[in-house]
């Protein structure tokens, strides 16, 4: 009878005992999750991640990255501006990146591995994340939301920016880290105009070889005087004097293709590239808009 009594009675306190622990636990749970959801519908609400960390991934670039916020993976795109491209995957926005900048296409590239390093560094020690958790989608398969991030050195946007590692474009917020839209807008284009004043990052590139990617960027040396027919057209590769490492960053010309195409020089111009052996009407058609 006493151990019978004993039992039921350590067995109500063990219940009401693990009602304390679960409660507060379930309740935990269930707030992180409203949190999350509500955030996921692109309200006004905005959402402050803190102490968040950088996630290795080979999709990180300078202003697309993922990111760990309490325990659990997200993917960020920055709000306010568009780094370059690194990899030949969105031919119409690199020539479009090229245009900007002043730079050939292969030059965009190696720019965009400059910011992504940049990035890289940048967050490299906890920061902030401040998102409505809006959907910016994006060639990834996993959900990317529209982010402004708060390193210890500022607004990671406007430090891109700042350094000519990033063009001001794309889509735009007010967060609470701005007072307004157009007045972030009006900044950021503010430190656009003195990196090209100063030419760094990609304002420095103009007519220069492309240069060795660092871990740490720097300001890229002033563009020689040259004559105005040794500038390359904007955006476009010079057939004539492309580097077998310029012509393999084009969409459909490998280490093969690009061999043959210097050992077809002189073309008189891009439209010869049909006569190269290999390159059919449906290649041509791929690879012509990258060249002068």
């Amino acid at each position: 009878m006493w151990r019978k009594f004993c039992t039921r009675e350590f067995a109500i306190a063990r219940i009401a005992a693990l009602r304390c622990v679960v409660t507060p636990i379930a309740f935990a749970v269930l707030w992180i999750g409203a949190v999350d959801l509500g955030a996921r519908d692109g309200s006004k609400d905005w959402v402050v991640l803190e102490n968040c960390q950088l996630v290795p991934n080979a999709a990180n670039d300078g202003d697309s990255f993922h990111v760990n916020a309490n325990g659990k993976q997200y993917m960020f795109r920055l709000y306010f501006v568009d780094a370059p491209e690194t990899d030949a995957g969105t031919p119409v926005r690199l020539v479009e990146q090229a245009k900007h900048f002043g730079i050939t296409v292969p030059q965009v590239i190696e720019l965009g591995e400059t910011a992504k390093a940049f990035t890289k560094q940048k967050l490299a020690e906890p920061f902030t994340v401040t998102t409505r958790m809006a959907n910016a989608m994006g060639r990834s398969n996993i959900e990317r939301f529209y982010a402004s991030v708060q390193t210890k050195e500022g607004d990671l946007g406007e430090q891109l920016v700042a350094n000519g590692l990033a063009r001001v474009h794309g889509t735009s917020a007010a967060p609470p880290t701005a007072s307004s839209s157009a007045a972030e807008h009006q900044k950021l284009e503010e430190l656009e105009r003195e990196a090209k004043r100063q030419k760094l990052g990609g304002w420095g590139m103009s007519g220069q070889p492309a240069k060795t990617v660092v871990t740490t960027p720097r300001p890229f040396e002033s563009p020689s005087h040259s004559h105005a027919k040794e500038t390359p057209e904007l955006g476009r590769i010079d057939i004539n004097t492309a580097t077998e490492k310029e012509l393999r960053s084009v969409p459909g010309i490998g280490p093969v293709m690009a061999a043959r195409i210097i050992a077809a020089r002189p073309f008189r111009s891009a439209d010869d590239l049909k006569k190269v052996n290999g390159i059919g009407d449906k290649n041509y058609a791929k690879i012509r808009p990258y060249f002068q």
